[in-house]
């Protein structure tokens, strides 16, 4: 963003000499704002009035960027990043798809095979981006344990537990009245396991991170609550 600010100070002298005798000298200053190419305006106030003016503007701008904008960003940010979970993509310099789920292609008919990949009915992970503002800052994040894993992508090795083997149990029956035969040995054999530990591959699924058509967002709206301020009698 180009921001200019020229002050053009002009002195009014009054014609009749005898009317500079009876009246002090006035300095008007025509104050002129450029914002790029348009959005152009004129003020003509004395200096102590142009002073009072810089100085509401500077108040103003401080109040945005300290308190407003961390918010409004905040939520723009908030707001792109659970678009990614809808859109079941990450979106920089266009959308980058997420690879589909197992349940996604298992040809399951239950309710949830019809939610993408990261979400659920409770929609946990999704809910749980939230942002924290501060003076002159803001923080986007999902901390979920499990959230950096899913980000990223990578490799977890979770316990085996009696939990786990009858939730395995329990998805296993329900996938065999299902007459859904291959998805139903896979949990039979986690069931089964003699493994204490699992190795799980996690694909990447990216829905949090640096991304061009958020910046050129937050850019837009930063320059655009500036003017506001600026061009505000």
């Amino acid at each position: 963003m180009k921001m200019g600010l020229k002050c053009f100070i002009r002195s009014l002298k009054n014609r009749s000499p005898i009317a500079r005798s009876l009246a002090p000298l006035r300095i008007d200053a025509t104050v002129y704002f450029k914002l790029g190419d348009k959005n152009t305006k004129y003020f003509n106030m004395n200096i102590h009035e142009f002073s009072n003016l810089i100085a509401q503007k500077r108040r103003e701008l401080d109040a945005l960027l300290r308190r407003t904008l961390p918010v409004k960003v905040g939520n723009m940010a908030k707001a792109h990043y659970q678009d990614n979970f809808r859109n079941q993509s990450f979106t920089d310099n266009g959308k980058q798809p997420w690879p589909k789920t197992r349940r996604q292609l298992s040809g399951d008919k239950s309710a949830a095979s019809n939610y993408g990949a990261l979400l659920s009915s409770r929609n946990h992970l999704y809910s749980s981006v939230k942002y924290t503002p501060s003076d002159y800052r803001v923080r986007v994040a999902n901390d979920l344990e499990y959230a950096a894993i899913h980000n990223d992508g990578g490799t977890t090795n979770p316990t085996v537990t009696p939990k786990m083997r009858r939730f395995a149990w329990a998805m296993y029956f329900k996938h065999k009245k299902g007459m859904l035969p291959d998805a139903a040995g896979k949990w039979k054999a986690l069931a089964l396991t003699k493994k204490s530990r699992l190795t799980i591959r996690i694909p990447q699924r990216q829905f949090i991170g640096e991304s061009a058509e958020l910046n050129e967002q937050i850019r837009n709206k930063i320059d655009s609550e500036i003017n506001n301020i600026l061009n505000k009698e």
